[in-house]
């Protein structure tokens, strides 16, 4: 698998003419992280969002601020950078457009089709589930509210409803009991990113953990990052550590689905790929085809983080062998309430916790529950590293400064 990036060995100068441009679809905190790397390798960074002053935009060479979904204003932002690659972040993207940007010889990454997949659960399980053939849970996908109601029926209660497009939980509901089917689809449409006018409705299982790894594919082969475990309230990710406990044939078999999927989406470059995990026993849940927030933890815990092996991929570096060099854990810091100036106290304390940094993300702005920071801890055990970050994380208070 060969970059066409590096196509000719070099690397341009930033903001020179021949500086190599990398266009950040999406700029939200792991963009923050994925430009920093890249500036580091003297690449051109400009970064695109759905609002002013996004994170990624603070780091980045240029900024420009537009609707992702609209198909003429992504062509205008690429049409006036001309960059070398386009990197998407986010979900809500026009796929369709990417696809012809790339037909015209624009790189894309990982692939124009991998982010039309992934961008919505409906194609990416049927992808998993029924062209590569991984194992996942029983799901069903419904339009409307009869064959919704036929759905939970044929899965069963409790499941877990979705919106077919949507990130970090949002529009997610555990339906235990009749009662909640007609709110949780109500739920799923209220708060999709996208109106899909779909929802997935899942079996509910009981797991030991879930598991994200890391999966790189780049210029030598595809990698495997050791197992991150992690913890999610409402299905947005709250605490990650690694490296995960699991036994060799679960890791085995992940590694295996891992690898199946990814070389099915094709391109380079880091993809999340998640599982449940009970026992020796792996099932396929999601995917994205990027760096993934429960990957944060590898900021502390590798060698080189998801970011740097991102970079690397895409622009056709070699990588290392990919390992732990510290157990780590990450922990969210989130909004107790809605804020509209948001300032940040107690990080001092945070930071008093031994083997422990805080990264805040600068998100002007802030609704409850919104992930604004990130305390990232090693120690000799994944058990203190989790303590500490989850003590550092709950040192700092998002509040109000007007």
């Amino acid at each position: 698998m060969e970059s066409p990036v590096l196509a000719e060995g070099r690397l341009g100068t930033p903001t020179a003419p021949n500086g190599t441009r990398l266009l950040l679809l999406g700029s939200g905190e792991l963009g923050t992280e994925l430009l920093v790397e890249a500036q580091r390798s003297g690449v051109e960074t400009i970064a695109a969002g759905r609002y002013e002053n996004a994170p990624a935009m603070q780091v980045a060479h240029r900024s420009h601020t537009l609707d992702m979904t609209d198909p003429e204003q992504v062509r205008d932002v690429v049409a006036r950078e001309e960059p070398a690659v386009i990197v998407p972040e986010i979900e809500a993207v026009a796929t369709a457009e990417l696809g012809r940007l790339e037909d015209e010889g624009y790189d894309v990454v990982p692939t124009a089709r991998a982010t039309r997949l992934t961008m919505d659960r409906q194609r990416i399980r049927e992808t998993a589930a029924e062209a590569v053939g991984v194992a996942t849970t029983e799901y069903a996908f419904a339009g409307d509210r009869d064959s919704y109601r036929r759905a939970v029926d044929d899965v069963g209660l409790p499941a877990v409803v979705k919106p077919t497009m949507s990130s970090s939980g949002k529009g997610q509901s555990v339906v235990r009991t009749p009662e909640a089917v007609d709110e949780a689809w109500e739920t799923a449409h209220e708060e999709s990113q996208a109106e899909t006018g779909r929802v997935i409705v899942e079996e509910f299982v009981e797991f030991d953990a879930e598991c994200t790894l890391l999966t790189v594919r780049h210029r030598d082969g595809t990698g495997v990052c050791p197992p991150v475990g992690h913890a999610q309230d409402g299905g947005d990710y709250v605490e990650s550590w690694q490296p995960l406990d699991m036994s060799g044939a679960a890791r085995e078999t992940a590694e295996e689905m891992a690898r199946a999927v990814t070389a099915e989406l094709g391109g380079l470059g880091v993809f999340g790929v998640e599982f449940f995990v009970s026992g020796d026993d792996v099932l396929f849940s999601e995917l994205s085809p990027r760096p993934h927030d429960t990957g944060l933890v590898t900021l502390a815990s590798q060698n080189l983080s998801q970011f740097e092996l991102h970079l690397r991929a895409v622009l056709g570096l070699p990588l290392p062998e990919i390992e732990v060099t510290d157990p780590g854990a990450s922990a969210a810091i989130r909004a107790g309430e809605a804020v509209d100036r948001p300032a940040y106290e107690g990080v001092a304390d945070g930071l008093a916790t031994p083997a422990t940094d805080i990264r805040l993300f600068g998100k002007p702005t802030a609704y409850a529950g919104r992930r604004m920071g990130v305390a990232v801890a090693t120690a000799d055990d994944v058990a203190t590293a989790r303590d500490r970050a989850v003590t550092a994380a709950d040192s700092v208070r998002v509040v109000d400064d007007v």
